[in-house]
């Protein structure tokens, strides 16, 4: 499908949706749990909708309820189930430990990139303590065994999701466990999270210097009701509109959340924006833009639409630390040079990022998503500052995280269309 966005000025208030990131750790704590939780959630995704799919399979159900889900944790476990990820990598990798915790085992599968993207060292440290994969390249991939509680060694610099996944499952081993961080960790603000939500549900680990410490032999007790914060990924998009067209307001975030894209609002105002913040509401302005160095790897998810306001911020931004981009649902760096460059940017591509030359305003064209859902929202903002329409093949993709997406850019005033519809 193709997605034609024409140049508008987005401004107004536009509701956060609910994190990405938060439900998939609820849920999967929610199915753990001793009796049924109440998620309040508005919106959901292909991805959530994907840990639902997993977890019931599993055995869970998983009931709409009014403004959220209801979760009851399975009364029997199923013997290697089909557990259908989508395209999403955080169920995968949380999921692989915590079906060898349970000892059930299961058959991953997936599409899009899912069967390209990275394993190693998470699957060695699983086989090396009870479990058996499938070879490396094989798919789907069949886990099997029982994990074992001991020491695990992870390096911080390739996926925080490795130590989600591990973080949620260990505690249920009867032994205690430790996670070592053998090199500088990176998506910190994705752990605490993990450890937050945990939190919830009354199981505990913490962090010593170089590693992480989690007692065995605990159980995940519902707290009843658990409401999912805002999302603060995609509301960067919204947020960065703001400081380019706006002015824009996102309500429904919590200030003081552990989501590690919180940092857009420091960021944003490093570059020159103007924002606000009070009774949930954070109000993003225009101000004079200035070039900035960005050390992205704390936050690999907001250089897509960071990558769009350093395209027309006067000077040159670099944009470093971002080489895990490369293993996303496409390789943002070269997608997104591509993409921006087709429009009229000046970007040349590094290994680990991107160095962006600013110009007035882009020209508009028409790009390729590469079935990659933040540069699908990435090109829909870089129409706002464009001489002409951007139209981005597999605009589709953004159901991924954000099927709304295109009701809110209209909403704030964006013009959007899908090509074909368009007399």
């Amino acid at each position: 499908m193709e997605l034609c966005f024409e140049p508008a000025r987005l401004t107004g208030s536009v509701k956060a949706i609910p994190s990405k990131s938060a439900a998939h750790r609820l849920l999967i704590c929610a199915a753990l749990a001793d009796r049924s939780t109440r998620l309040l959630m508005g919106e959901r995704s292909k991805d959530i909708d994907a840990t639902i799919r997993c977890l019931t399979e599993l055995g869970a159900q998983v009931r709409t309820i009014p403004n959220g889900l209801e979760v009851l944790p399975p009364e029997g476990l199923s013997t290697m189930p089909l557990l259908d990820c989508g395209e999403s990598g955080s169920t995968l990798r949380f999921l692989l430990p915590v079906a060898g915790a349970l000892g059930c085992g299961g058959r991953f599968t997936g599409g899009g990139r899912l069967p390209e993207r990275p394993l190693s060292p998470f699957r060695e440290e699983l086989e090396s303590h009870g479990c058996t994969l499938s070879p490396a390249g094989s798919w789907p991939l069949d886990l099997t065994g029982q994990l074992t509680a001991g020491s695990y060694r992870l390096p911080g610099n390739i996926s925080s999701q490795y130590f989600t996944g591990l973080l949620l499952a260990l505690p249920l081993l009867p032994g205690d466990s430790e996670i070592i961080i053998t090199s500088p960790l990176e998506s910190q603000g994705y752990i605490q999270m993990t450890l937050d939500a945990m939190a919830a549900f009354g199981v505990h680990a913490r962090r010593e210097g170089d590693r992480y410490l989690i007692p065995g032999n605990q159980r995940y007790h519902s707290p009843g009701t658990v409401a999912v914060e805002g999302d603060w990924s995609n509301a960067a998009f919204w947020l960065t509109a703001g400081i380019l067209t706006g002015p824009v307001e996102v309500t429904g975030l919590l200030s003081q959340s552990g989501q590690g894209d919180r940092a857009i609002l420091s960021l944003l105002k490093q570059w020159g924006g103007s924002l606000s913040a009070g009774d949930g509401k954070i109000s993003a302005a225009r101000g004079d833009l200035l070039p900035q160095q960005v050390d992205a790897s704390a936050i690999p998810d907001l250089v897509p639409i960071l990558a769009v306001l350093a395209a027309v911020t006067p000077g040159t931004t670099h944009i470093t630390g971002a080489a895990r981009l490369r293993l996303k649902e496409s390789d943002r760096l070269a997608v997104m040079a591509s993409c921006l460059n087709t429009l009229g940017g000046q970007v040349e591509e590094l290994p680990d990022g991107l160095v962006i030359t600013g110009v007035p305003r882009l020209g508009g064209g028409r790009v390729h998503s590469a079935n990659d859902h933040r540069v699908v929202m990435a090109m829909a903002v870089a129409a706002t500052v464009s001489e002409g329409p951007v139209t981005v093949c597999q605009g589709e993709a953004v159901e991924k995280s954000y099927p709304g997406f295109v009701r809110d850019y209209i909403q704030l005033g964006g013009s959007a269309y899908v090509a074909d519809d368009r007399t």
